[in-house]
Parts: C-alpha cells; structure tokens; sequence
C-alpha cells in the first residue's frame, strides 16, 4: 500500500493541478480520469474490491465517458469557460473547497489519533458482505433516500427534455408529396443523390460520379472535399466516352453481321 501510494500520489497530484491550468476542456476531462483511475488502484490496495468496480465501471466508465462524449459533440470554447453563469458560483466553490478540506482533515485526524477502525476488521467477514451490511442496516435511510432522489432526477431530466409535437408526424405519402413540391418549386433532385464513384473507374468519396454524358456530377462528392480542392478528377480517370461509343457499335456491327 506504501509503495503504491506514494507512485500514485504524485500522479494524482499532477493531474490534479493540470485540471486546473489546461486551456482546453477535453484536457481536463482526461486527466480527471488519471486521477480516478488512480483512486480505483488506492482502492484496490486497500482491499475494497467493490469500490474499485465502482470507481472504474460507474465514474470512469459511464459518468467520465459520457461527459467527454458530450463535450465532444456539443464542444466548448475556452472562452465561455471563465464566464460565471451562476450568480454566486465562484463563493458557492469555495465553500465547498473549504468544507471538502474540513472533512479531509477530520479523516486524517482520526487515522492520525487511532480513533479509525482498521481495515481488518471492516473488512471482517469480506468487504462486499461488510459494506452491504452497513449500506442496508445503518446507512439503509440515506441509502433509500439516495435512491429517490437520484430516479427523481431522471425523471425530471426526461420531463424537461420533452417537447410536445406541434405538427403531426410526417407520414412516407407526406414526405413523397413534399419532394415532388420541392422539385417543382425550386428543381431540388427528386430522389437521393448519386454515391460518389457511380460510371467512374474508381469508387473512392472524393470521385464524383459521373453523369451519362461523360461530365462529373459536383453534387455526389462532400461540399467540405470541394472547399479542399481533394477532388479527383473523374473523367480523366474515366474511359473516354467517344471510344466507349465506337466500341459500342463495334459489337453490335458484329453480332449483326451474318
């Protein structure tokens, strides 16, 4: 426990500080899992087998993962990270930096006095079967009450998540008739764009298809390929559409002839 500990620490503390002072916040969300990672590993020395699942599959796993995957799609500009949204925000974090630091010190103080009891005989009997033994005897009213308030949370995220349709779902005769109003109103292309490669001699995204005239259809290759200039150029890739033609009719000059 020693030996881990004090390979750990210094990690955990670092990361710690980095979550700080990093500019960008996936930065700190990575290293926000070092420092539970980390926790996990402490937990595991010291014999919590079940608070070392907890920490890996629950707050590194799910909770963790799912804040970056939302920071990625919606995104955050580093800016909009200094503004306080909250009146009072700042107070309320230091109170709890404060309160959190009380705490610290009080656990420590207890380790320090002997006053703790030892991991023996906490872990008397298995951690697992210790630790649900007090969740569901003493602790059992916060443990409900926890309980409660994390499924009263879900449903309210789900209510305030929930808009009311205004118009009525569009059927797939609504959606056809759409199209064809489009098409006549402003020339939108009835059905679905051609795939990029169509008559080309290679199928690749940046190959535009190519129409029956021999010409390259710009609207089957990505908008952001064209703003690169990573188009390929279809049509010199392609077979000459004169010589495809003469060898056309030279089969067919054979089979008609006798």
């Amino acid at each position: 426990m020693t030996v881990t500990f004090w390979i750990l620490a210094p990690i955990m503390t670092i990361a710690a500080l980095g979550i700080l002072f990093v500019r960008k916040a996936v930065h700190a969300a990575l290293l926000l899992a070092v420092v539970m990672i980390s926790l996990a590993i402490l937990y595991a020395s010291l014999d919590a087998p079940f608070l070392f699942a907890v920490q890996i599959i629950v707050y590194t796993g799910a909770i963790l993962m799912l804040f970056l995957f939302v920071l990625m799609l919606v995104g955050v500009d580093a800016s909009d990270s200094v503004v306080e949204t909250i009146r009072g925000q700042r107070l309320m974090a230091m109170i709890g930096g404060l309160l959190l630091g009380l705490v610290l010190v009080a656990g420590l103080g207890q380790i320090s006095l002997g006053t703790a009891v030892g991991l023996d005989k906490a872990n008397e009997g298995g951690n697992i079967q210790a630790l649900a033994n007090l969740m569901f005897s003493r602790y059992v009213f916060a443990f409900e009450t926890t309980s409660a308030l994390l499924i009263t949370a879900a449903v309210g995220a789900m209510v305030l998540a929930h808009r009311e349709r205004l118009t009525p779902k569009s059927t797939q005769p609504m959606q056809a008739a759409q199209r064809v109003k489009d098409y006549a109103e402003s020339g939108k292309h009835l059905g679905p764009l051609p795939p990029p490669g169509v008559y080309a001699r290679h199928n690749a995204v940046d190959t535009p298809a190519l129409l029956p005239d021999g010409t390259a259809a710009k609207s089957s290759v990505s908008r952001v390929l064209i703003a690169r200039g990573t188009i390929r150029s279809a049509p010199a890739m392609a077979e000459p559409i004169d010589e495809v033609q003469r060898s056309i009719d030279g089969v067919r000059d054979e089979e008609a002839t006798p």
